[in-house]
């Protein structure tokens, strides 16, 4: 994995074209221009009985109907080690969701760890990513014991998938079966990862984590610092372990509320069943490659991949949104390659 954190600018080393961000022109605002009224004055006086005012001048064209905005949407949440239920609207984005969340309980944002739709079990196939169906509960999943682990690396790989929750906590979604962290077992699936030998890492994203991780060496010891997500009586006890199908698969509704890091919130369709074959491909190639899980990322990849014609206008367009990620060039034709064999029904 290499050029990891720096933006892609430049040439392609295979094509020798230059890669430029689409220049996004101006929004043109419009203006509603409103006719003018008549003159309502009287004339002074009217000499005689024949004559007719005059009928003030018609406008133009008459205002068309105001279009009736969309209802406020109004989900459902509770607070997953057990609470009661609280309403919540008006958030376009993941940190806004935890504020209305936090709001409702009276607690600070910075406690919710990560959120599940539909379950109160720390289950990942349920975990709420960029979509959130318009029928979706919410349950929010805050902060619990703090535990300090040692770990000595044996092989290359850790045996963690890592992800984030969008508002700066990386925590573990999958851990391998028989992986150097499996073996330690107060070591659980939702922990999120607070600090790396006593090196904090609150607002690093996955894919600087995993990173991290990949970087130790072996046979030294070093520390993880992590935190639990609370858990109600029921629960304590539970080693929860991420299945190996389905995961981030939408379980409701026909439209969903697409939360994206920057801009406004959306109300779209359910991805259609290409593009979920394909962002779960995306998803596989995300963890062979960097270690992490993301399936927002993985349908925003999906996106900008999906009507593109050559590899070249994947990668301008797949740098035009998530620049700053930098992939490898050889993961960009992985998933070029992917995305392609999802279309042609070869996968």
């Amino acid at each position: 994995m290499h050029g990891m954190g720096c933006s892609r600018r430049g040439a392609r080393h295979d094509s020798g074209s230059r890669w430029k961000k689409p220049e996004q022109g101006p929004m043109q605002n419009r203006e509603d221009m409103s006719p003018q009224a008549p003159d309502m004055k009287a004339t002074a006086q009217e000499e005689t009985d024949n004559v007719v005012p005059s009928a003030p001048p018609l406008p133009d064209s008459a205002p068309g109907p105001t279009p009736s905005p969309r209802p406020k949407l109004v989900f459902h949440t509770q607070l997953a080690h057990g609470s009661p239920t609280g309403r919540i609207h008006g958030f376009t984005n993941v940190k806004e969701l935890y504020a209305k969340i936090a709001e409702v309980f009276n607690i600070s944002a910075s406690e919710i760890l990560f959120c599940t739709l539909n379950s109160h079990k720390v289950d990942m196939q349920k975990l709420l990513g960029g979509q959130i169906g318009l029928e979706d509960f919410i349950f929010a999943h805050v902060r619990g014991e703090t535990k300090e682990v040692e770990v000595t690396k044996t092989e290359d790989a850790l045996g963690l998938t890592i992800t984030d929750n969008g508002a700066g906590y990386a925590f573990i979604k999958r851990i391998k079966e028989g992986s150097t962290i499996d073996r330690l077992k107060t070591v659980c699936v939702g922990d999120h990862i607070e600090a790396i030998n006593d090196q904090s890492i609150v607002g690093c994203r996955h894919y600087e984590v995993a990173k991290m991780l990949k970087e130790q060496p072996r046979g030294i010891p070093f520390t993880l610092r992590l935190v639990g997500p609370k858990k109600a009586f029921d629960m304590i006890g539970q080693r929860t372990r991420a299945p190996k199908s389905s995961e981030g698969k939408m379980v409701s509704g026909k439209e969903t509320l697409r939360l994206r890091s920057k801009g406004a919130a959306t109300v779209q369709d359910v991805p259609s069943e290409f593009e979920e074959r394909a962002i779960k491909k995306v998803d596989d190639l995300l963890e062979s490659y960097m270690g992490i899980r993301d399936v927002e990322l993985a349908t925003t990849i999906v996106e900008a991949g999906k009507d593109k014609k050559n590899p070249d206008d994947f990668a301008e367009a797949l740098d035009s949104v998530l620049g700053d990620f930098a992939f490898p060039d050889v993961f960009l034709f992985d998933v070029w390659g992917a995305i392609g064999d999802v279309k042609n029904g070869r996968v």
